[in-house]
């Protein structure tokens, strides 16, 4: 079955199952030959390593990630697709598919029991709608994972890539980045896609991060503050963090201890910003 990205082999298939492509789960099929197997290379894939992925579909790119892992273990939400996946993925003996929401699993557990001691990295085409959830749920609950290779909606991956202090930065990018490094590899055309999206698509990179980039004495007011600041980001963070429980005074406290302006807003700040914040308004 290695014709997953002809048209009429798509067709053929979903005739033969029944399936109906759901708006609902974001379902859009790779029919670029290309682009897979630059997904499983980038994800740095070998014989000695696992690869999680979320939404296989109908497996084309999980058979490229079988050829170049030693194990792939797939996550599949649509009840409609494990018998055809049965058929597609049927030559491969190190694939296994395991079915439920990968948002309300424990994948600390799955991974554990899955993939042993095998170094293991996500590599996954996600549906748009969950993009930003499911990134963050794989980062804040510090896997043991070396990378997360994926391909998002092309203005999600300038969001979550985009660099520090831009205007482009919204706090998923500070929260990406303060558990990764953030990278765009090449970007796919809407027409990669059966049925073709309104929009194009990027891969990015997650490269996960040994330690956080700054020292914070805590991480849940770092997040709460980076949330609140973007949530009204046309305000002065003066304003804006009273958004997080906090008084005007222990911000102005803090922003002067910490030497940043009391009339900076939230694009104009980094993550290390946010952290100085953070410990000064500690000893405020």
């Amino acid at each position: 079955m290695d014709k997953l990205t002809d048209i009429s082999t798509v067709k053929m298939l979903l005739e033969k199952y029944g399936f109906r492509f759901s708006k609902a789960l974001g379902q859009n099929f790779l029919i670029n030959p290309s682009v897979c197997p630059r997904m499983a290379e980038a994800c740095g894939a070998t014989a000695e390593s696992g690869v999680l992925e979320v939404g296989p579909g109908i497996g084309t790119l999980t058979r490229e990630l079988c050829r170049a892992a030693g194990k792939v273990v797939s996550i599949e939400l649509d009840e409609r697709l494990p018998a055809l996946l049965a058929e597609t993925m049927a030559d491969f003996d190190n694939f296994t598919l395991v079915e439920g929401d990968a948002l309300k699993m424990d994948l600390n557990a799955l991974i554990a029991e899955q993939f042993g001691d095998r170094p293991v990295s996500v590599c996954a085409n996600l549906p748009y709608y969950i993009t930003s959830p499911l990134i963050m749920h794989f980062l804040e609950s510090r896997l043991p994972i070396e990378s997360i290779t994926v391909m998002v909606q092309k203005e999600a991956a300038a969001r979550l890539c985009a660099k520090q202090g831009s205007r482009e930065a919204g706090a998923v990018t500070l929260a990406v980045q303060y558990y990764a490094e953030a990278e765009v590899l090449f970007d796919v055309s809407r027409g990669s896609f059966m049925p073709a999206p309104n929009v194009d698509s990027s891969v990015i990179r997650l490269t996960l991060r040994k330690d956080p980039p700054c020292d914070v004495k805590s991480e849940n007011m770092l997040f709460a503050f980076i949330r609140a600041a973007f949530n009204q980001r046309r305000k002065t963070i003066l304003n804006s963090l009273m958004g997080a429980g906090v008084t005007k005074a222990q911000i102005a406290a803090a922003c002067d201890a910490a030497g940043i302006p009391q009339t900076a807003r939230a694009e104009q700040l980094t993550l290390a910003d946010f952290a100085a914040l953070v410990n000064e308004m500690a000893c405020v």
